[in-house]
C-alpha cells in the first residue's frame, strides 16, 4: 500500500501492485491508511481484493512513485528500538560511553506527527548537528491492549516498513546525558514508498524479524547491506514492551532501530557513527564525515528475485 499526495495531510490511499508498477485508489471508504488501519478488520478483504485486482494490468492505473508521500505521512505513536547488539556495542564506541546493562529492548518515543516523503529534499538548518542517516525496519499495528504478551502480539502487526530514522549525532550526547531522551537530535524520520504486509514478504518474515539486506548507497556508493535477521529482540518482544503498560493506538509504529550485523567488515553499516566507531577500533581515531548540503542517500530492500519490496528512498540534504 501506498499514499498518493492529494493536497491532505495524510494522502491518498493506493493499493498497489506487487511490482510497485500499478495502483488502484482505495475509495471513499479507506480515504487514507491512518483511517484504513483503525478499521482494519472491516478494511482488509476490501484492500485484498483491491490488491488482486492491481495485479491485473487492465485494472491498476500506472502509479508515478514521484506522487507518494511516507505510507503514514503522520500517524498517533512512532516508537523506535535499538534492537541489533552490534549497533549498540559499536555506538558505545563512537560516543564514549558505558555499557547500558539491561534485559529489556531500548526504545525511546519520537516524533510522529510528520514521516518525509521518499523523494524529498531533508531539511536541515547546519552542518554542524552531525548529520547522519540510520536505515531500519519497522511495523505498523492495529489496536493492541495493554499488557498483550511477546507471544500473542504478531496478530497485531498489520503492515512492515522501510524507514530513515535521520540523527544528528553532535546533539545526542549532551541529550543523552540529561537523562530525558531525544528531541534536538531526533528530526523527523523519512519512509520507503510502499507499506506491506508481512504476508507479503514470504520467508523472509521470520520469528518477528525481516530478513532481508537493507541496502544503503551514500552518494552513489554503497555503504552496506546488513539483514535484518540479527536483532537481538523481535518485533513481537519490542510490541509487548511497548504495551507493557499502555494501550497502542492502530497506527502505531515501531522501529527496529539501526539495523546491524556482526560481520559488519564484510556486509557494511546503515548509519555513518556506525563506520566511525569502526574506525576509531582500527586507527584510534574516525576518518568519515558525516552528512554535507547536497550529499544524497538512497536505501532501498530487495527479495530474492530482486524485486523492490518497499520501493526506495533517495532522498538530498539540504539547508532549510
Amino acid at each position: 500500500m501506498a499514499s498518493r499526495a492529494n493536497g491532505t495531510p495524510d494522502g491518498e490511499l493506493m493499493v498497489v501492485s506487487a511490482d510497485g508498477l500499478r495502483g488502484q485508489p482505495a475509495g471513499a471508504d479507506y480515504p487514507s491508511l491512518r483511517e484504513a488501519l483503525e478499521q482494519w478488520d472491516s478494511a482488509e478483504p476490501r484492500l485484498r481484493a483491491l490488491a488482486a485486482q492491481a495485479e491485473q494490468a487492465e485494472q491498476g492505473e500506472p502509479l508515478d512513485h514521484a506522487t507518494l508521500l511516507a505510507p503514514l505521512p503522520r500517524t498517533w505513536q512512532w516508537l523506535d528500538a535499538s534492537a541489533f547488539q552490534t549497533h549498540a556495542d559499536l555506538m558505545q564506541v563512537a560516543f564514549g560511553h558505558d555499557p547500558i546493562e539491561h534485559d529489556k529492548p531500548l526504545m525511546y518515543q519520537g516524533m510522529s506527527h510528520t514521516f518525509l516523503a521518499p523523494h524529498q529534499s531533508v531539511p536541515f538548518v547546519s552542518e554542524d548537528g552531525g548529520i547522519d542517516f540510520e536505515g531500519e525496519f519497522a511495523v505498523v499495528t492495529d489496536h493492541v491492549p495493554m499488557g498483550t504478551p511477546a507471544d500473542r502480539t504478531l496478530g497485531h502487526v498489520k503492515l512492515v516498513l522501510l524507514l530513515n530514522d535521520w540523527s544528528l549525532r553532535s546533539l545526542a550526547v549532551p541529550e543523552m546525558k540529561t537523562g530525558f531522551g531525544w528531541v534536538q537530535a531526533k528530526p523527523a524520520c523519512s519512509a520507503a514508498p510502499l507499506a506491506v504486509t508481512p504476508d507479503a514478504l514470504g520467508d523472509d518474515w521470520q520469528d518477528g524479524r525481516v530478513c532481508l539486506d537493507l541496502l544503503v548507497d551514500w552518494n552513489g556508493q554503497r555503504f552496506g547491506a546488513a539483514n535484518g535477521r540479527e536483532m537481538a529482540f523481535g518485533f513481537h518482544d519490542l510490541i509487548a514492551h511497548a504495551a507493557a503498560t499502555r494501550d497502542l493506538a492502530p497506527g502505531t509504529i515501531i522501529g527496529s532501530g539501526t539495523v546491524a550485523n556482526a560481520a559488519y567488515a564484510q556486509v557494511g553499516s546503515s548509519c555513518i557513527s556506525e563506520r566511525r566507531a569502526i574506525e576509531i577500533i582500527a586507527d584510534g581515531r574516525p576518518a568519515t564525515a558525516f552528512m554535507r548540503f547536497g550529499d544524497r542517500v538512497r536505501m532501498e530492500a530487495l527479495d530474492a528475485a530482486g524485486q523492490s519490496i518497499f520501493g526506495a528512498m533517495d532522498q538530498a540534504v539540504a539547508r532549510a
